[in-house]
C-alpha cells in the first residue's frame, strides 16, 4: 500500500523531477479547508494507482517550492511528467476530477 509522500525541496530534484512517472502533486497549507476536503481522494489515488505517484507539498513549510510553481491559491493540484508541467488545477474537486488531470 502506498502513501502520499512529503514533497519538499530536499527530495523534490529525486521523487518529482527524475520519477519515470507521472507525479500529482497536492499543494496545500494545514488551515485550509477545502485542502482538507481533498486529501483523502488523494491517499486513495495513492492506494490504488500503481501507475501514479502522489505527493503533498505544505506551502507554508516549502514557500520555494510554492514560488516556483506559482501557487498563489490553494489546494493547487500539479502534474508533473518527465519533468514538466502537463496539467494543473486550482480548488477542491472530487477524486474523478482529479484523476482526469493526469493523462
Amino acid at each position: 500500500m502506498k502513501s502520499v509522500l512529503n514533497i519538499n525541496r530536499d527530495n523534490f530534484e529525486r521523487e518529482v523531477m527524475e520519477s519515470k512517472q507521472p507525479v500529482l502533486l497536492d499543494f496545500y497549507a494545514p488551515w485550509c479547508g477545502p485542502c482538507r476536503m481533498v486529501a483523502p481522494a488523494m491517499e486513495e489515488i495513492a492506494n490504488e494507482r500503481e501507475d501514479i505517484k502522489v505527493g503533498k507539498v505544505d506551502i507554508e513549510d516549502q514557500k520555494e517550492l510554492a514560488d516556483r510553481f506559482g501557487v498563489l491559491s490553494v489546494p493547487a493540484l500539479v502534474v508533473m511528467k518527465d519533468g514538466k508541467i502537463i496539467n494543473r488545477a486550482i480548488g477542491a474537486r472530487p477524486k474523478e476530477d482529479i484523476l482526469s488531470l493526469v493523462v
